[in-house]
């Protein structure tokens, strides 16, 4: 059986099983929206972001374009929610200097993928799965984001490479999925609902959609 098969069944179970629009990041959100969030979730939940950014939106701040205008203790203050302020104002400010730099984030997100990816990783604080979720949802580029959810589903469901490096994982990905952008939009949003909700650390077997066609699941069905 062919992953991009096992894949596919995968996300239409998924799809029945949570509701996407409750998804944060839907095909309508704000591109300055998008961005800033990306930075702020790092290492935090995004109900802490949703504050950071509601300060923010208060503010008037809610955009590259205001960021990049602020001083970074007013701006460190504001995100303070999201954890690590003083480092993400800074790791903000950096993406807004980059959009400055390019005449604005519409132009910024108009550069050629590859092109974009490499400015975005070469900014301050941006990795790949940051970098990944701006070319995803702000510039809606077909880049399959790789997170440790993707990661974590996959491999309890017996699926994935060999390698654990980002790289790796993405390539596996995009070579057993057709590149779409709304649907690794969407099947991120459901590796991620799945994962907060059911998949998580310590993993709810019983309520998972899933459990018949996970390696882990059938273990752990077998224990009870």
């Amino acid at each position: 059986m062919s992953a991009a098969f096992q894949l596919k069944r995968v996300f239409e179970r998924l799809d029945k099983a949570y509701d996407y629009s409750t998804w944060h990041w839907q095909p309508d959100t704000p591109r300055d929206y998008v961005c800033i969030g990306a930075v702020l979730v790092q290492y935090t939940s995004w109900s802490n972001v949703e504050q950071a950014l509601a300060r923010l939106a208060e503010a008037g701040a809610l955009s590259l374009d205001a960021i990049h205008r602020m001083a970074p203790a007013k701006l460190a203050r504001l995100v303070r929610p999201a954890g690590t302020p003083d480092t993400k104002a800074q790791r903000l400010l950096a993406l807004a200097r980059l959009a400055a730099d390019h005449d604005g984030l519409a132009k910024l997100l108009s550069r050629p993928a590859d092109e974009l990816r490499e400015r975005l990783l070469a900014t301050r604080g941006i990795g790949p799965e940051t970098a990944d979720a701006i070319l995803l949802y702000a510039a809606g580029r077909p880049t399959f984001l790789v997170d440790s959810y993707a990661r974590r589903i996959s491999s309890r469901l017996g699926l994935g490479p060999d390698g654990d490096r980002y790289a790796i994982w993405q390539d596996w990905f995009q070579g057993a999925l057709q590149a779409d952008v709304e649907a690794y939009q969407r099947y991120h949003g459901l590796f991620v609902l799945h994962g907060r909700q059911t998949c998580r650390p310590q993993p709810r077997c019983t309520a998972c959609c899933l459990v018949d066609v996970c390696a882990e699941g059938r273990r752990a069905a077998g224990a009870t």
